[in-house]
């Protein structure tokens, strides 16, 4: 097992099914690394349309209701840039138009990092089952890393809009036990507890606080720090070949 505390990527983008993912995943992460200076961005596939179950409560109402959360979360995280894509909540589906969705924003945006979900993880502990959102998320965002957003023969309409090819450095996907690579978030886990009681709508009297820091807590254990996210890290391209990608865009960039 490996910690993380020293790199800091240029640029991040977190890609989730709904809001909230992000804060109960990774936000402690993408925290730290905004406070370091890097470029954040947030694509939430769905509104989580269906994530209020209240009387009267409506799908637009709680689309609203939850967009408006995220972005206060995001604020606290130190993040501006949040995108909605709006598919359809407890139904998404890992699509080849969900991925040329994203990897619209992945050339818009160009991170060095994306941090995802695992589509692999169906048993999520004894008492939840990974949802379906979450699953489809993954899979979509992955086969978006790789090899779609770096091809510029794929989905090369998306020339016309500007959007030249990009690829992805490092791919962090959340982890549940399984992970390679512990972050410390010990300064931003006040953050990440902030952020998580943005979503009011969700949290009601759980105890925030108490349970992130105890989870944080638990994944830390044995390490050098008190608090930690999990993550799988698989890196695309090397220090040298990386080097190599961004001297390549810059060049071109030049001659544009």
């Amino acid at each position: 097992m490996s910690t993380s505390h020293i790199y800091i990527p240029e640029s991040a983008m977190a890609i989730v099914a709904h809001p909230d993912d992000i804060e109960f995943s990774c936000v402690g992460t993408l925290a730290r690394w905004a406070k370091a200076g890097a470029r954040i961005a947030y694509v939430l596939c769905t509104s989580g349309d269906v994530g209020i179950a209240e009387d009267g409560m409506t799908r637009q109402k709680a689309a609203e209701i939850r967009e408006a959360e995220t972005r206060a979360a995001a604020e606290i995280a130190g993040v501006r840039d949040v995108i909605f894509l709006r598919e359809p909540d407890g139904m998404l589906q890992a699509t080849l138009e969900l991925r040329k969705k994203i990897v619209r924003e992945i050339r818009r945006f160009r991170p060095e990092v994306v941090i995802c979900g695992d589509p692999t993880i169906v048993w999520a502990g004894d008492g939840y089952i990974n949802h379906p959102d979450h699953r489809a998320a993954a899979t979509a965002t992955l086969d978006a890393v790789f090899p779609a957003a770096g091809q510029p023969n794929l989905f090369e309409e998306l020339a016309a809009e500007g959007l030249a090819a990009h690829k992805v450095r490092k791919v962090y996907c959340t982890a549940f036990g399984n992970g390679d690579t512990y972050v410390s978030i010990d300064e931003t886990i006040d953050v990440k507890a902030a952020a998580l009681k943005a979503h009011k709508s969700q949290m009601g009297d759980w105890d925030v606080e108490k349970n992130i820091k105890q989870w944080a807590a638990e994944r830390a254990k044995g390490k050098e720090m008190r608090y930690a996210e999990l993550f799988r890290v698989v890196t695309l391209e090397n220090d040298e070949e990386w080097e190599k990608w961004k001297g390549v865009v810059v060049g071109r960039n030049k001659r544009g």
